[in-house]
């Protein structure tokens, strides 16, 4: 099998790009934090591009500010003044506007000038976090992973004692509100009292309630923050997480930590399962055991028409070993794995192909592939010159409905996962 990755692109630019900037993924990250203004220290432009990516993908109303800056306000007036009067512009705006805190973003331009955004902190009453997240470094998964340790080293207080009940676990980028909600239920079945850090099952998971738009509505809550030091237990999930989770045990050294590359396919969930049998010392609820029966039987339905195609995927690093995993366990063919940015966890798929790209670098593969999943931008070069299954993952999804109640996780989302693939190659392989 031929294997070529690198650490760096070889083509002056982009062509239909998959890559999204660091600081969506950190305005995504604060959005997982009840009543958190997210704040883009940026142009305008930059912040409105964020706040329509979100509110096409997830149907909802995205809470974002920005602190306007241009060109020439950016060297004349400096960051402190901009960050404080855009700070004191929205709360004048919205005299009930009571924010629990707020998460300060940098972008390329305020990171070229070099604003200390530190030291605008000593300035501000509210709860602050600072995060370094330029647009010419990294993508939006390490955006996201950069904003969690951030909160973790700038909010979390430091603690001796651990409550032998208490679990975090650290999302990374790719995972669905539903997603994130799913796995605090099953580590709850265990008897954790468990949070997630950023927890967007609450805040954009489509309920709808009045005054959304303003702050982020859901989320963890920045006093569970400040106390997640007393958890016994910090799970990490995705390489891009392993950082978050080192940050939190070094606020107190008796915090265990379990870290798993993903959480898809029969492999990833029973080293999950197993971790989490370990400390309680407990058997799985009969409904686990029973969606890992249903897994089991969904490998063996779709192992004929899965084991029989090729794919290609596109995506964040952390999203792609998922997936590749658990196609990898039907004996799905992966023609080529192309990732947004270079990632070590890149080295753990099993493909063809890895390597850091574009949708243009992807199409090379299409002629030999029956099924290609990739974001929403993938489906006008699908339709208009091949003929190639799409499942379609990763930000951003503008054409389908119901984004934030998609599953692919644990055993019950595999599950869902295999057989939704495996109907659309159907399909396709009967038309043609």
């Amino acid at each position: 099998m031929e294997f070529s990755l690198s650490k760096h692109e070889h083509k002056p630019l982009q062509v239909n790009p998959i890559k999204h900037s660091q600081p969506m993924g950190a305005t995504l990250a604060f959005l997982g934090v009840k009543d958190c203004m997210p704040l883009m220290h940026s142009a305008q432009g930059c912040a409105s591009y964020t706040k329509v990516f979100f509110t096409r993908h997830f149907n909802e109303p995205i809470a974002i500010n920005n602190t306007s800056v241009s060109d020439i306000t950016a060297v004349l007036d400096g960051g402190d003044y901009s960050i404080l009067m855009a700070i004191e512009n929205i709360q004048n705006k919205e005299k009930n506007l009571k924010p629990s805190m707020i998460g300060l973003h940098t972008t390329g331009l305020t990171e070229t000038k070099g604003d200390d955004v530190r030291g605008v902190g000593t300035h501000i009453e509210i709860p602050y976090v600072f995060v370094n997240t330029p647009d010419y470094e990294g993508g939006m998964e390490s955006g996201w992973a950069l904003t969690v340790t951030a909160m973790i080293e700038q909010l979390t207080v430091e603690a001796t004692e651990i409550k032998s009940d208490k679990l975090v676990f650290l999302p990374h980028l790719s995972m669905q509100p539903i997603e994130v909600e799913k796995i605090k239920g099953f580590c709850e079945d265990f008897g954790f009292e468990t949070y997630a850090l950023p927890d967007l099952s609450t805040s954009l998971d489509g309920y709808w309630e009045a005054g959304q738009g303003k702050l982020a509505n859901g989320g963890i809550t920045v006093e569970q923050i400040r106390d997640l030091a007393t958890s016994s237990v910090v799970v990490s999930i995705g390489a891009s997480m392993k950082k978050s989770a080192l940050a939190l045990q070094k606020k107190n050294p008796l915090i265990t930590h379990f870290h798993f590359d993903h959480l898809m396919g029969l492999d990833g969930c029973d080293n999950f399962v197993s971790s989490l049998m370990e400390i309680r010392q407990d058997e799985p609820k009969p409904m686990i055991k029973r969606w890992r029966a249903r897994l089991q039987d969904a490998m063996l339905d779709t192992h004929f028409l899965i084991g029989s195609s090729h794919f290609v995927i596109t995506g964040e690093p952390d999203m792609l070993v998922g997936m590749c995993s658990l196609i990898n366990s039907v004996g799905g063919t992966i023609r080529a794995a192309v990732s947004t940015t270079f990632s070590d966890s890149l080295h753990l798929i099993d493909a063809e192909k890895v390597f850091v790209g574009d949708l243009e670098d992807a199409c090379a593969f299409f002629d030999d592939a029956d099924m290609v999943i990739s974001n929403f931008h993938a489906e006008r070069i699908l339709h208009t010159t091949y003929h190639t299954a799409l499942v379609v993952r990763g930000f951003p999804n503008y054409e389908e409905l119901g984004n934030q109640l998609k599953n692919d996780q644990l055993y019950e989302g595999s599950t869902y996962f295999l057989f939704e693939i495996a109907n659309e190659l159907r399909k396709v392989k009967h038309e043609h």
